[in-house]
């Protein structure tokens, strides 16, 4: 069998563990694979999701970081890895990283609202409160589907861009 074979089983066994609640048994396996394929972009991603999945936020940013420093993920992994390395500053506390992440996948993913939600509330630990509101009321006015939340579309929209205006 080759190597690469050998690493795709193993990936996929992990991963298996991981989905059907053996998230230390994957873990397990996926931190002996990340040391065995330190470049491998696919496997750093799914090291960071288990660890983030235990509560290891704080073990999960490595290898997020290192997921998304070279080129490999699919364009679906990497807007996980995104997602999940701009929720996992903000959950530190490292609401500027948070932030400038959550900011950038919002520009390359612009219509994958969970990015400005994510953002929306690092902004709002960085007393950026006026901006955090007018991402989440855009998102309510453009992506809402509650009839009475699009009856009142148009109002939301202009709040969103103006929260402060009086008549």
């Amino acid at each position: 069998m080759s190597d690469k074979g050998t690493r795709d089983e193993l990936l996929a066994e992990a991963v298996r563990l991981r989905e059907q609640g053996h998230p230390d048994q994957a873990r397990q396996r996926l931190v002996a694979l990340s040391a065995a394929y330190p470049e491998d972009t696919g496997i750093a991603y799914q090291t960071a999701w288990v660890h983030d999945l235990l509560g290891l936020e704080a073990e999960a940013v490595p290898f997020y970081e290192r997921s998304l420093g070279a080129p490999g993920l699919s364009a679906e992994d990497r807007r996980g890895a995104l997602l999940g390395l701009g929720s996992t500053y903000r959950t530190l506390g490292r609401y500027t990283e948070a932030v400038d992440t959550l900011r950038g996948a919002a520009e390359e993913f612009p219509d994958d609202g969970a990015f400005r939600v994510f953002l929306a509330m690092a902004l709002y630990n960085t007393g950026h409160h006026h901006e955090a509101m007018g991402l989440l009321l855009t998102l309510l006015a453009t992506t809402s589907d509650d009839p009475s939340v699009r009856s009142y579309r148009r109002a939301i929209a202009h709040y969103a861009r103006d929260l402060d205006e009086t008549v």
